[in-house]
């Protein structure tokens, strides 16, 4: 067998030796190989690139071996091809002729140039304009991990290191793309870290500590990491230096734009751990029709605003002075509508600069976007001057680090044209007066007919030939056709070519001057305009920082302007920022819900406070649908709206700096893990109580509900004693709950109160009136809800006799008996010695053998430690 397939190795064409060569060398990838006006697949990539892009799957021959599979596309239909690709998860290698097939021999050498992936592209049709597009790198020891983001297209380099929880939360707001990690820790990244479509793992050599450490100094031209604030931080430094490392093997070796790398600050944040930022859809919603909080406030005109403002919402502020300066911008665009509609106007104009000049960066710009460039610049001057003149100290300094590059500018209306083609290629880009060589040779190649007209006329009058005509073949070139009636008359000097049935053909030399002028302008304008743009490209290369910081202030300011269109159109309230502990939100509204509604129709507004010293734990009953969820988030919005700088949507709202934001709400099965919706529950809710502070803000909704009704009650009961009674911290608690039995704990533990979400019963029918108020609710309305949904009659019969039967019964009593009665938690879990009664049903369950007891034994014993509580 190893004899026969070294036969057909050799009888392979040279053209597939050379691509299985340089497919050896990208295992994983998806080969596009270049064969004359084609990219070509092959065996497995050729089956798979036709399925994804619905081409033709053929066969063709392999020399003597084989035939194999082929499927292939028109070269210039690459940005549209390569785009499905990637988004289906492919890496994708881009392999070219790197020699002209007309100026060589038998094969032309081939190479990647680029390999695409999911995390690393400038192409903007695999892009989202108005998202980010993060490559991450991870890197594990046994408590700890390292995390890298890296967005080529913009040149945002950031770095971070924490523990798995941390790492894993910035994770879910960043939202990579593509993930890489080591080879050897692979185990760990499946344990700790949810799927994610497109994953590579890399050899482990390549997140060395020295050899990381190296690959960053060396980028960035300096002795250590301190001034980028990582120097010390091991793990981000690995991740860190793997992403250059991933850089170079996917032939993305011009990284000039990534002129910096900087640490996320967790301590700056808003905590927002990775079930909070999916329960209140801040970026995504949760159903496929839904709309997140994201789409209410983005009101952005450039894509890096957008961009900047899907991290404000993941990352709320924690500073106070950091967020009224962002509210103190907010506030003078809102005042001031002639300045707001002014600075928008001229934001529409400034489209993705930040993409744009990572583009000139790594010489990728093509004509067209670099009149986008221009025009971005020509309007970062007028914007300077505005905001420069504006009464607001923020925003003078925002105008000031404004740069409007005027040399830059200039140089591109000098030199470009201003309708320039889509590529340098078609000519045309270099406009006339730049320079006189290339002048020239345009008047040549696009007068040519005019300047040849004149020698006819010329050569007419000379020679007195009325007849005569200049003409062009590819054999003779041009040349002069005279009829044998005047062939008598023709010029000794005159060099005949052909002899025809009508007329002789003739070339002069002066003839064939022109003609070689004429044929070689097309070529020498290519040399020199390509040399031209080239020049220009490396000059705006000087102005890359430059503008990266105009892109970045940009950003800033569309992002604020957007939060102060919204607040305006909305009847949003600015925040008071304190460094308390008190939540004071009136009428406050949901601004997601409240933007959906029917017009006419209004969201009814509510009240909410919590403190931690008179009103820490708000239990929240009421009916199913009456808005008791609704409310939980609003809250919970209102606090990170204020705290991202935006104005909010209530009357008035005084906001106590918030550290963590937790919530537990909504069904979130993980069935394909094998996971239940209370396995779920309990897993978030344990994540919460692990993990609280002080100054933590906890939305708790319909706990224990996935459950038997005894263990839910027991559940939800014992959680929010815990967080009332918690020995250190008394973290802020909005609890919604369908167990009314709950209620009861307010006469115990001072800094519980209980509230409803009203109802009205009218003719045996239940109108939601979505308002809170003070006390609890003791009915549930569950079968008005099901009757409402549509649930057949006899079945809601049914259930009124069944409800009716129950509340009659001795049930309803003992469990409200047993409620009464239930022990009171000293959170210390001396519980035994806190009753006489418990140390008898200590006693009575150390008797027993729980391997050897049977039902009926474990049954009698069950009412024997309850008749002892009951102290019978």
């Amino acid at each position: 067998m190893a004899k026969k397939a070294s036969t057909n190795e050799v009888a392979e064409t040279p053209l597939m030796k050379q691509y299985n060569a340089i497919k050896s060398k990208y295992p994983g990838a998806l080969l596009l190989f270049r064969v004359g006006d084609f990219y070509e697949t092959f065996r497995e990539d050729a089956v798979t690139a036709s399925q994804i892009l619905d081409i033709v799957l053929t066969k063709r021959a392999n020399g003597s071996a084989s035939h194999i599979e082929l499927a292939g596309f028109p070269h210039h239909s690459l940005d549209n091809y390569l785009p499905k690709l990637v988004r289906a998860g492919h890496r994708v290698a881009i392999c070219d002729q790197l020699e002209d097939p007309k100026m060589v021999k038998g094969i032309v050498k081939r190479g990647v140039t680029e390999l695409v992936t999911p995390g690393l592209s400038f192409n903007d049709n695999v892009l989202d304009r108005r998202s980010n597009n993060f490559l991450a790198s991870l890197y594990f020891d046994k408590e700890k991990a390292g995390v890298a983001f890296l967005d080529l297209s913009t040149g945002e380099f950031m770095a971070s290191e924490g523990t798995h929880l941390q790492v894993e939360k910035l994770m879910q707001g960043f939202d990579p793309s593509e993930v890489i990690y080591p080879k050897n820790q692979k185990a760990v990244f499946k344990e700790k870290y949810r799927d994610y479509n497109t994953t590579f793992a890399l050899d482990e050599w390549v997140y060395g500590p020295d050899y990381s450490f190296e690959k960053l100094t060396k980028h960035f031209k300096t002795k250590n990491l301190k001034g980028f604030g990582i120097d010390g931080l091991a793990l981000a430094v690995s991740a860190a230096g793997a992403v250059l490392q991933y850089l170079e093997d996917t032939e993305h070796r011009e990284v000039s734009h990534i002129s910096s790398i900087s640490r996320i600050e967790d301590e700056k944040f808003v905590w927002l751990d990775k079930f909070t930022i999916r329960n209140l859809e801040l970026i995504n919603p949760q159903q496929p029709d839904g709309v997140a909080l994201f789409h209410v406030m983005d009101q952005t005109l450039t894509p890096m605003g957008a961009r900047l403002l899907r991290k404000w919402l993941v990352l709320p502020l924690k500073d106070k002075s950091e967020i009224e300066a962002r509210l103190q911008v907010v506030e003078e665009l809102y005042e001031n509508e002639d300045l707001q509609q002014k600075t928008r106007d001229i934001l529409k104009n400034i489209g993705d600069l930040e993409r744009l000049i990572s583009k000139v960066a790594v010489g990728r710009v093509n004509p067209r976007e670099f009149m986008q460039l221009k025009k971005a610049l020509k309007h970062i001057g007028p914007l300077k001057e505005l905001l420069l003149e504006s009464e607001s100290p923020s925003l003078k300094r925002l105008g000031d680090v404004l740069n409007p590059c005027e040399l830059l500018l200039e140089k591109i209306e000098k030199e470009l044209k201003d309708e320039p083609p889509l590529s340098i290629a078609q000519g045309q880009v270099i406009k006339e007066g730049v320079h006189e060589e290339l002048d020239e040779l345009r008047n040549i190649a696009f007068h040519g007919k005019d300047v040849l007209l004149q020698i006819q006329q010329r050569e007419v009058e000379a020679t007195g030939i009325s007849s005569l005509k200049i003409a062009f073949n590819k054999v003779f070139g041009y040349y002069l056709e005279v009829t044998h009636a005047h062939k008598d008359k023709v010029p000794v000097e005159w060099i005949r070519k052909q002899t025809l049935v009508n007329a002789e053909r003739y070339i002069t030399p002066e003839l064939k001057e022109y003609e070689d002028r004429i044929l070689t302008a097309e070529e020498k304008m290519s040399v020199i305009e390509q040399r031209l743009y080239l020049e220009l490209v490396q000059f705006a290369c000087d102005y890359v920082e430059a503008i990266q910081q105009n892109a970045r202030v940009l950003a800033r300011i569309d992002c604020l302007a957007s939060f102060a269109t919204i607040s305006k159109k909305n009847r949003y309230a600015k925040p008071v920022i304190s460094d308390d502990r008190i939540i004071d939100i009136k009428e406050g509204r949901h601004p997601v819900i409240e933007s959906q509604l029917p017009v006419g129709e209004i969201y009814v507004p509510n009240d909410v406070y919590l403190d931690d010293q008179s009103q820490q734990v708000m239990v929240i009953t009421g009916p199913n649908m009456a808005g008791k969820s609704a409310l939980l988030r609003q809250t919970a919005l209102v606090v990170l709206m204020a705290q991202m700088g935006c104005f909010v949507p209530a009357t008035y709202a005084h906001v106590g700096l918030v550290d963590k934001v937790f919530t537990r709400v909504g069904a979130s099965d993980n069935l394909s893990r094998g996971e239940s919706t209370f396995m779920v529950e309990m897993t978030e809710t344990a994540s919460i109580l692990n993990n609280l502070s002080g100054d933590s803000l906890i939305l708790m909704d319909e706990i224990g509900r996935g459950t038997s009704t005894y263990d839910g009650i027991s559940i939800a009961w014992s959680i929010v004693e815990y967080l009332h009674n918690h020995p250190k911290f008394k973290a802020k608690t909005l609890f919604a709950t369908h167990y009314h039995e709950l209620n009861q704990l307010a006469n115990d533990l001072p800094r519980v109160k209980n509230f409803n979400v009203s109802v009205k019963e009218l003719d045996n029918r239940v109108i939601f009136l979505r308002k809170l108020q003070e006390g609890g609710s003791h009915h549930s309305f569950g079968i008005h809800v099901a009757q409402m949904a549509g649930m057949p009659n006899t079945v809601v019969i049914r259930s009124n006799e069944i409800m009716h039967n129950l509340e009659k019964d001795k049930i309803r009593d003992e469990t409200a008996d047993i409620l009464e009665s239930m022990p009171k938690s000293n959170f210390q879990l001396a519980l035994f010695e806190a009753d006489p009664k418990f140390e008898k049903v200590r006693e009575l369950l150390g008797k027993i053998d729980i391997n050897t007891v049977s039902p009926v034994e474990a049954l009698l014993k069950l009412n024997e430690v309850i008749t002892t509580l009951k102290g019978k």
